[in-house]
């Protein structure tokens, strides 16, 4: 059963003073030992490196890079996938909800994906579950 990796997730699981990051490294850790697949978009994964360079620096780029991208299945936001993503952030009607968060919420629709390795609460909100340090919720 595959997980889907936000960026919360992600950035926490790299950077070390960051909350939840504790969390998020056993998340991992339990996730590769099961060999669940850990599935993102390529929205998330550019979100993730944005991130990572403006507020760390290009080593955790660099680290993502090596160590966490190659585990991860990356499916690239088609034409299609982005205007669904559009629809639904106009249909939420939320300033805290960004398109890559759309666009995330329809692909895990569209892949019927419920564990999210992330920190987000838009996503339990959406009715999918964070998982919690163990690799289930």
């Amino acid at each position: 059963m595959s997980v889907f990796a936000d960026t919360s997730g992600l950035y926490a699981l790299l950077v070390g003073s960051e909350d939840g990051h504790a969390d998020m490294v056993r998340a991992f850790r339990g996730l590769v030992a099961q060999q669940r697949p850990l599935r993102t978009t390529s929205y998330v994964v550019v979100e993730t490196l944005a991130l990572l360079q403006r507020r760390v620096g290009l080593e955790a780029v660099r680290d993502f890079d090596g160590h966490v991208f190659p585990l991860l299945s990356v499916e690239w936001v088609s034409d299609e996938l982005h205007r669904r993503g559009m629809r639904r952030l106009s249909r939420e009607n939320r300033r805290r909800l960004s398109l890559v968060d759309c666009v995330s919420l329809e692909f895990m629709r569209q892949h019927a994906i419920e564990d999210v390795l992330g920190l987000d609460r838009h996503f339990e909100e959406s009715g999918h579950a964070l998982l919690r340090g163990t690799g289930g919720p």
